[in-house]
């Protein structure tokens, strides 16, 4: 028999507190969406009003060969327009790809005590967290997904600290897809023709870690959200979707020429189908601000299923210490600087510390006034 909750503040203490997250609802036998997880309308994501990115995925084995310009091309405009696009030949093995969906699925159906052991504040490392929707002791609404990031530091404390469940795959995907991000940071900043330092990349995404997402099945995914609308603070993200999807781009007005209309919440939702052995890459805020705003951070967000399914993200971040800001050379050549510099751990400190609300909400943070 499902469990009932009498306060919203009851539901609260059982979903986060004892560590049950959005899985321990669901597997408790709930059959409607409790109201703590009912989007308001203007929130949601409607389907029928969506449509699906049609554009092919990049062959990132390509960059070396004689159509390397083609490929550049192709990343260059994807980064330029939405911030999103798929890549497939990336070097990261397809069957690593399938071991850590499945080992992703050997964590989330752990029971709530031993996924709880890797809760803040008893987790045997501050860099592995396991948690419930983004924010949820701000979030008036909460999102529909349970989560386990995976910090970065040492091989060594990674295969001590991180889950016994996801540690191996999880660890072996952060070093495979580590080089394709490099090169598609290094495309891009070559892509903007200015001197650089060669550290640039290194110093930009030096700073992993691996998040692995649960979302599971829902009564009525048209009420709920699995992540809110954001964009991704740091340089790049490389995401893996399973073949359910659910992930959604936020065309702005300069992509969405069937849309007059400039009320953010009306702006059009691009799909991102999966796409059998294909990776998602993601620009980031970081890499926005870096370029003057030549590239776009896109704000995305996720839709729940009626199915359980999972994913997995490969974010990489400038260190905390690093000031980001837009390089002072393409400022000379643009005649404006569009961003301010900021240290980075006050910029994640204002992401992490607000709720998702689309990316003006963060990327505000470093704009110049």
């Amino acid at each position: 028999m499902a469990p009932t909750f009498s306060t919203s503040d009851s539901l609260y203490e059982f979903v986060v507190k004892e560590g049950n997250g959005v899985k321990g609802l669901v597997d408790s036998g709930l059959s409607e969406v409790p109201e703590r997880y009912v989007q308001p309308e203007e929130k949601r994501i409607n389907k029928l009003r969506t449509r699906k990115h049609n554009i092919p995925p990049i062959d990132l084995s390509k960059l070396k060969g004689p159509d390397h310009k083609k490929v550049v091309d192709e990343i260059v405009r994807a980064a330029e327009t939405i911030g999103f696009f798929q890549v497939v030949n990336h070097g990261v093995p397809l069957e690593l790809l399938e071991s850590l969906k499945d080992s992703s699925h050997r964590f989330f159906n752990l029971s709530p005590k031993e996924k709880s052991l890797f809760c803040p504040g008893v987790s045997p490392s501050t860099k592995v967290k396991y948690a419930t929707s983004f924010a949820p002791e701000k979030e008036t609404t909460l999102e529909w997904r349970d989560s386990i990031s995976l910090g970065y530091t040492t091989d060594q404390d990674a295969l001590q600290y991180w889950p016994n469940q996801c540690k191996e795959a999880a660890l072996d995907y952060l070093k495979s897809a580590s080089k394709l991000v490099r090169d598609i940071l290094e495309v891009l900043i070559e892509s903007l023709e200015v001197k650089v330092e060669e550290s640039i990349v290194d110093i930009h995404s030096g700073m992993k870690v691996v998040k692995m997402n649960y979302y599971p099945s829902c009564p009525n995914p048209d009420l709920t959200l699995g992540v809110g609308p954001h964009s991704d603070v740091g340089a790049i993200t490389v995401l893996l979707q399973d073949d359910i999807g659910g992930l959604y781009v936020k065309l702005d007005e300069d992509n969405n020429n069937n849309n007059n209309n400039n009320n953010n919440n009306q702006k059009e939702w691009l799909e991102i189908p999966p796409i059998p052995g294909a990776l998602v890459i993601n620009i980031g805020d970081t890499i926005e601000i870096l370029s003057n705003g030549k590239y776009k951070s896109a704000e995305h967000a996720v839709r729940t299923s009626s199915k359980s399914r999972v994913s997995v993200a490969l974010f990489n971040f400038p260190k905390p210490t690093l000031k980001i800001g837009p390089l002072e050379e393409l400022v000379k050549k643009d005649g404006v600087a569009r961003y301010r510099r900021v240290l980075f751990q006050d910029y994640m400190n204002n992401f992490f510390t607000n709720t998702h609300h689309g990316k003006e909400s963060s990327l505000d943070f470093a704009k110049s006034t």
